[in-house]
Formats: C-alpha cells, sequence, structure tokens
C-alpha cells in the first residue's frame, strides 16, 4: 500500500487550467481517469488526510503510487480526452456500464450496393444505419416482415444473394412479393437504395408521408377502377399502421429524445435508457454497475451520456436529452452532444407534463433493473456460500455464520421507539423469524441505550429456552450446511431448514420452535461503534461470549467490530460486504415498517378505545349521533343514554374515559396557521 504524499506534485507543478488526470500503479497500469475545470484544485482533494477521504478514494490512491496530467484548452476537449483514455486504459476504479445482455438493432447496409435489412448484435459498424435496440429479436421481425410489403428491400445474406444471381431465380420472398429481387435485375441498384431509404425515413419516425401518399394512390386506383391495385395498396396501408402501433405514442410533440434514469444503491447503480423517436418509444435499454469509485447521481449520469453517445453521431445522437439530474459541468456536456449530433442538444431535468411522467415510468424500470440483479446475485448458491466465508475471514470467525441476526432501532424524533430482528440463514432471508421490539425501558431517543435493551431482552429470552429445557444436544456426523464448498446435505444446526430435530429443542405444544430458541452465530447492529459496544455489552452482561458481534455503518459501509478503534473495510466487490448491506437494509425496512404502522394507530386512535366492552360498531353509533368526540364529551349521561344501545352503565364508563383523557394536540393548518378544531371521530392529526 502505498503512502500518496510520496507521489504527491508540489503544488505549483500542477497547472489551474482544464485537463485529464491519470493515476497509476506500481507497475505503470492506469487504475484511475478524472477530468477537471481547475487540475490544481482537483488533485489536491486527492492528497489531504485519508480518514478525511471517501473509502473508494482512499482505496485508490493508496494503490496508486504516481499521477500525471495532459492539460487541454476547453472542458468539452478534457470530456473527449476522458471518454477516450476510459476506452483505451479499462481503469479498474473508473465506472464502466456493461450491458446485461447484447441487444438487438435492426440494421440496414447502406455501404453495400443492395443495402440489406437485418437484426445485428455487437459493436455498430460505419456505413450502417441502426435502429433500437429492440428487447427482443421476434419483435425486429415481426416489424421488418409488416413493412416488406411496402419496402420491399433485400434481407437474404450475400451467400443466397449470390446464388440467386447465379441461377437466374429469386428467393421466396421475391416470389411473394416481399423483396424486389435486384439479384435477378427486377430492379436497379438506384431504385434499390430509394426503398432502403424510404424504410429508413420510415423507420426514423417520417411515416406520416409515406401513408398519405399511399392513401392518395390507393383513392386515384379506386376511380380508375383498378380495384386490385387499389387493395394491395389498402394492404400496405394497413401493414405500416400495424407496425406503427407496436410502438405507442407517448410524446403527443413527436419529440425525439432519449430518456436516462438512475436507481442506486451504496453499491450499485442501474441505468435505464428509452429511445424515443416522432414520439414513439422506439428501444430501450439498461446496464448494471458496481460504483468502484465515489460518484453521485449526476456523476453517473454524465458516464453514462458518455457510454451511450461516445461512439455515436448524426441522428444517432437525438435532439433532446432528458435526465434526472445534471452533470457537473451541464454546458460543457451539451457542447460535446452538439459537436457529436451536429446541431444543437437539449440536456435537462423535465419538470412537468408527459415527459416528467415518462420519466417516472424509466425511472421504475431502472429500479426494477437493479432489483432483478440484486435478486440473481442473491439466488445463486456458489455466491452466497463464498459471501459467508468472506464474513467469517474479514471478522475472524471460526467459521461460516450460518445464521445471522441483524438489528435496527426506528423512531419518528424520539416517539414510537420500535427495533427490529431479521434473520438470515445460509445467506437467505427467513421472514418466519422476524421479530419486532418496542422500547419500553425508558422515553425519548437513545439509540444507543435503545439498541442495548433489545439486544438484551432478546438474548434473555434465549436463555430462559436454554434454562427451561437444557444444552441442546448435536445430532451424530451432521452433514454440514448444502452450498459450504466441499460438503454435502443438510444442517443440524437448530433453525436452518431441512435440519433434523436435535434431542430437548425447545419446542411450542404444537411443534413448532420457541421464538427465541436459537442463537446466531452472528449479530450484525445497524449503526457504528457505539451500536456495536451497546450491543457486545448486554452480551457481555448475560454471559453469552459464543456469539460475534459487528455493525455496519450506512454513510461509508464500514464494518465496526467490539474493542476495534478501526473499522473493518471489506473489498468494494466484496459479497460478503453485499449480504451485510442486504441483511441491513432489511432490517432497516422492517423496522421502519412497523415504526410507521405504530404511529399510524396511534393518531387514528380515540378516549373511547379505553373504554371497556365498547366495541367498533357502538363506537361509530356515538360518533354518528352526537357529530364529533369533542361534541360527545359535553354530552350528559342521560343523553348518551339515548343512543340505541348504549346502556346506563355503559354510558357512564364513557363519560368517565372522555373526562379522565388528556386533551388532543391542535392540528394547526400549515398553510395559514390557523388552529383547527377536532370535528372527527379521532384524535386531531
Amino acid at each position: 500500500m502505498a503512502d500518496p504524499s510520496s507521489y504527491r506534485p508540489k503544488p505549483g507543478q500542477i497547472p489551474d487550467s482544464p485537463g485529464v488526470y491519470k493515476f497509476r500503479d506500481e507497475h505503470r497500469r492506469v487504475i484511475y481517469v478524472g477530468k477537471a475545470k481547475n487540475l490544481r484544485q482537483r488533485l489536491a482533494n486527492y492528497f489531504q488526510d485519508l480518514a478525511a477521504l471517501h473509502p473508494r478514494t482512499r482505496t485508490m490512491v493508496t494503490t496508486a503510487a504516481s499521477v500525471e496530467w495532459t492539460v487541454v484548452s476547453t472542458e468539452v476537449e478534457a470530456l473527449q480526452l476522458e471518454y477516450s483514455w476510459i476506452k483505451e486504459f479499462d481503469p479498474r476504479f473508473n465506472v464502466k456500464y456493461r450491458d446485461d445482455k447484447s441487444y438487438p438493432y435492426l440494421a440496414v447496409t447502406l455501404d453495400e450496393e443492395f443495402p440489406r435489412v437485418q437484426v445485428m448484435r455487437g459493436a455498430k459498424k460505419k456505413g450502417v444505419r441502426y435502429f433500437g435496440p429492440y428487447g427482443h429479436a421476434w419483435a425486429i421481425r415481426e416489424t421488418v416482415d409488416l413493412m416488406l410489403r411496402v419496402f420491399p428491400v433485400r434481407t437474404c445474406s450475400a451467400g443466397v444473394f449470390k446464388n440467386a444471381a447465379r441461377t437466374g431465380r429469386p428467393c421466396l420472398l421475391g416470389y411473394i412479393g416481399k423483396c424486389s429481387a435486384p439479384c435477378v435485375g427486377r430492379v436497379t441498384a438506384e431504385e434499390h437504395r430509394e426503398l432502403a431509404d424510404g424504410f429508413c425515413d420510415f423507420m426514423a419516425g417520417r411515416t406520416g408521408t409515406y401513408i398519405r401518399r399511399l392513401e392518395k394512390d390507393m383513392m386515384a386506383a379506386a376511380e380508375e377502377m383498378e380495384y386490385e391495385r387499389a387493395a394491395r395498396l389498402r394492404d400496405d396501408v394497413e401493414a405500416l399502421k400495424r407496425a406503427m402501433e407496436k410502438s405507442a405514442v407517448v410524446l403527443a410533440d413527436a419529440t425525439d429524445a432519449d430518456l436516462i434514469a438512475v436507481a442506486e444503491d451504496e453499491l450499485e447503480a442501474a441505468v435505464q435508457i428509452f429511445h424515443v423517436r416522432g414520439g414513439r418509444v422506439r428501444g430501450q435499454r439498461g446496464w448494471v454497475t458496481d460504483k468502484v469509485e465515489n460518484v453521485d447521481t449526476a456523476g453517473l449520469v454524465e458516464h453514462a451520456l458518455q457510454q451511450l453517445y461516445g461512439e455515436e453521431a448524426g441522428d444517432s445522437v437525438p435532439k433532446e436529452v432528458l435526465v434526472p439530474a445534471l452533470p457537473e459541468d451541464p454546458d460543457a456536456v451539451s457542447q460535446w452532444l452538439a459537436e457529436r449530433r451536429g446541431s444543437q442538444v437539449s440536456l435537462r431535468i423535465p419538470q412537468r407534463g408527459d415527459k416528467k411522467d415518462l420519466m417516472a415510468t424509466v425511472q421504475r424500470n431502472a429500479q426494477q433493473a437493479l432489483a432483478l440483479h440484486k435478486t440473481k446475485r442473491a439466488s445463486d448458491l456458489t455466491t452466497r456460500s463464498r459471501a459467508l466465508e468472506e464474513i467469517a475471514e474479514a471478522l475472524g470467525l471460526d467459521s461460516a455464520p450460518l445464521r445471522v441476526e441483524c438489528f435496527d432501532i426506528s423512531h419518528l424524533q424520539g416517539d414510537d421507539v420500535v427495533a427490529s430482528m431479521v434473520v438470515f440463514e445460509d445467506g437467505l432471508a427467513r421472514k418466519s423469524e422476524y421479530r419486532r421490539f418496542q422500547i419500553k425501558g425508558f422515553e425519548g431517543q437513545d439509540d444507543v441505550r435503545s439498541m442495548h435493551e433489545v439486544i438484551g431482552r432478546r438474548f434473555k429470552r434465549y436463555l430462559q429456552e436454554k434454562e427451561r429445557t437444557g444444552e441442546w444436544e448435536e445430532a451424530p456426523e451432521a452433514p454440514a450446511v448444502s452450498g459450504t464448498p466441499g460438503t454435502s446435505g443438510t444442517s443440524a444446526i437448530p433453525g436452518i431448514p431441512g435440519a433434523p430435530a436435535p434431542d430437548g429443542e425447545a419446542r411450542e405444544d404444537d411443534g413448532r420452535p420457541k421464538r427465541f430458541a436459537y442463537p446466531p452465530q452472528l449479530v450484525v447492529v445497524d449503526g457504528g461503534q457505539p451500536q456495536v459496544a451497546a450491543a457486545k455489552r448486554a452480551l457481555d452482561e448475560l454471559g453469552i461470549d459464543d456469539v460475534a458481534v459487528c455493525g455496519l455503518a450506512k454513510r461509508l459501509e464500514e464494518v465496526w467490530l467490539p474493542d476495534d478503534d478501526d473499522p473493518v473495510v471489506l473489498p468494494r466487490s466484496s459479497e460478503g460486504l453485499y449480504l451485510l448491506q442486504r441483511v441491513r437494509d432489511e432490517a432497516h425496512r422492517f423496522a421502519i415498517t412497523y415504526q410507521r404502522a405504530k404511529r399510524a394507530k396511534r393518531i387514528r386512535s380515540s378516549p373511547l378505545d379505553a373504554v371497556p366492552g365498547l366495541g367498533e360498531t357502538r363506537k361509530q353509533s356515538l360518533i354518528k349521533h352526537f357529530g364529533s368526540v369533542k361534541k360527545l364529551k359535553q354530552a350528559t349521561i342521560d343523553e348518551i343514554c339515548e343512543v340505541p344501545g348504549i346502556g346506563r352503565r355503559t354510558a357512564e364508563s364513557v363519560a368517565v374515559a372522555l373526562a379522565s383523557a388528556a386533551p388532543a394536540t391542535p392540528a394547526v393548518n400549515t398553510a395559514t396557521g390557523e388552529i383547527m378544531e377536532e370535528d372527527d371521530g379521532g384524535s386531531t392529526t
């Protein structure tokens, strides 16, 4: 590990002009490329106290052994040079988007004498016009099949074309009218190219001209009583309309635009792009990437723009690019896009109307893509085994933590303080084992004290069950958990699905395991050093020394161990870190769901809830009769008795409950500042 001060250039050596810089490791390999408006200010950010750097940045500067830079005249040149160097050197610490699959394009080979329409994948070639990308190749073939009625362009391979020219017989498409058969001279090269150009114009969104022309020809043929030709033209119009219907209109102003959305967490990001041409969605694609550098949403957008348009030119760059966040220097990026297109390009965030609604759809697609990626990653057995091994190695455990419990505290400004416990067994969530807690030992907001209470309560229950049932007896020659390298079979550890039940195991009367009968091998708390210390103290007070404890701090994804002043920083690509993050996020989700439900129930509560024997039906009868709790509180016992179904004893109980109830906090209209009177069946909100 290198000391950044050993290769730090003197401030006077670094120019204060725009430029691009490269960090190299000890083997002279480029590991990071960046650009800056002011090289001196930007590079100074890397050479500061390591503790103040983001963990990913800290890893990069300690891996590097030298830094060099190239001065350019404008920020646009810096953007272009940065993209070129990232493509050339493939630096390990730069965000690089990779397609999760190879998307098919509809391609027209305009560089050939007789252009061909076909499906293409992979890198784009010069002289070929591309449309898409499409989600499936069959969608391209359906569209092409419909359009060949009107634009009978060649679709055959070079071998088939040469064979037809040699024999003088066209292929089947030539006989049925879906190819103009240039191979046998039915049309000249110029006439065939006109068909190909018309095909490209229609696919590019200029559809109205061709449909109006065909409809005009159809009417003229009908007037001249050429009914067969008119019927054929009618079918051609219908075919083009069906081809258009396959991509619905999403923008009424026939806009050419690309919409880019980003979904991200601390470790990964997913990008989705919708290609809209002529107001219709013509293609869609997506990428998933590891966030190997410290980058925000704006940075991810800029990287996506470089990836998307770095090799494009002309109409492939649309007039409008809609993004969720503008890059750090939007003017430079807009100018770079304009140079690639050859005309002005609008780069902006949609604020209202159809474009904002469509952006929300693209955003949902990005979120679903990220969730699907995580699901696929979590469901892989080998990946889960490797994650557990990495956790065991990083935390110094004797064996893989097959049962992991994670705890999180949730509250709203100190009210409705609750905690969650989630359980992962063999790397998978076991939701039947989830538990939730209300903090009872004190009032107010204190996450550390709350964590101590929850851990103590959970393991007190474990000790009680253990004392009542005695020590568990291990099954003889217990096989290891499925998925652990070098082993097979099921687990004999209590709580693992499919495991045989050891003798003496704590169970309910119906045979189900007791709630807190199983101890975990690892306890994870959501938080840093203070929360970890509180959890460890709770275990020590109970005399439990065979359960490991760690904490995962959300801001920097650092793993904290008891009594350690420095955190454990797992590698960015670590499956162990990914599993810990999933466990922590699930505990947070479970806790906040419970906290919100508890708060909603408290807000909806009424003084009538305290009346014994008063059910929901009679509560509603009282509120309906008097109009509100406030008016009911002012009523006499005799007046309450007038309500159908309410006897004198119940009326007295209602009067006592309302008299002893604390006055509700008045609600305030935030627009006017006016205090609002309670007028419904519950407390004010």
